[in-house]
């Protein structure tokens, strides 16, 4: 090193601050990690994990944030359980499944998902969402929580969903599984007066229809199942709360490279 004209002592001085330096960053990094967990109720995995601490200012691989996650902090995300299936009613009419499972669109209002999900009161009262994603950036259209699954219920949540965005007539594809309430004459009737196209499943294919699947499983593992609700009232606050606030502006997605669908949507 004196060759060099380097002094060890500084040497040596400059490693141990060097390291000191290091670890200290590393602990400040997993108190983000354990802050931001721990609000969002576990929910969040290394890779929302990441995403989150990027908006903090923290840039770091998925490799590094799950070695400090998952391996040193012992953090996981919470299991996703899948959906049981259903049995389709009796239908006045069955489309073509004119998705194909092509999950992707060019522009916003393109395609939509749309499908139904049990929801629960701390008294064990059933009550059902239905919802309407759009696939160009996983946004929720139009979310509707009632007593009843009923095709009343899926056409409210339709015209919810149009109201919303003022769509012109056509070039709009509508996707759904096979269930009663979209096979029902009124349902049908409604689409071709709106001018949606329709599109379906395979019966008990629920792939098919697999982003309404994903966004149905967040839904309960990051709002209604972290809670209990003693009213409709206060049910159908957190749902449409997580819908359009949480999901729509906060929550970033995978499919959006880890950007929030509004983000994403803007950005088109």
């Amino acid at each position: 090193m004196r060759r060099l004209g380097i002094c060890p002592n500084a040497y040596y001085n400059y490693r141990k601050h060097r390291k000191a330096d290091y670890y200290t960053q590393k602990e400040k990094i997993k108190e983000q990690i354990e802050e931001i967990y721990h609000s969002h109720n576990g929910v969040d995995g290394y890779r929302s994990m990441t995403a989150y601490l990027e908006r903090r200012g923290y840039s770091y691989s998925q490799t590094t944030i799950r070695k400090y996650m998952n391996g040193e902090l012992g953090l996981h995300s919470i299991v996703r359980p899948k959906k049981p299936g259903t049995k389709p009613g009796k239908p006045h009419k069955v489309f073509d499944n004119k998705l194909n499972q092509d999950f992707h669109a060019d522009k916003p209002n393109q395609k939509w998902c749309t499908d139904f999900t049990y929801l629960f009161l701390r008294n064990g009262d059933v009550r059902y969402n239905c919802a309407i994603i759009d696939l160009y950036d996983r946004s929720v259209v139009a979310s509707v929580t009632d007593k009843h699954i009923t095709s009343d219920l899926a056409v409210r949540t339709l015209q919810k969903a149009l109201d919303s965005q003022h769509l012109t007539k056509g070039g709009l594809l509508l996707h759904s599984d096979q269930g009663s309430q979209y096979t029902s004459k009124a349902f049908i009737e409604y689409c071709e007066s709106v001018h949606v196209a329709q599109s379906m499943s395979k019966a008990g294919y629920p792939y098919d229809n697999a982003p309404m699947e994903r966004y149905f499983n967040t839904l309960k593992n990051e709002c209604t199942k972290l809670y209990e609700f003693r009213t409709d009232e206060e049910l159908y606050q957190a749902v449409e709360e997580f819908a359009y606030v949480t999901y729509n502006h906060v929550r970033p997605h995978s499919y959006n490279g880890y950007r929030t669908p509004y983000q994403a949507r803007t950005a088109a």
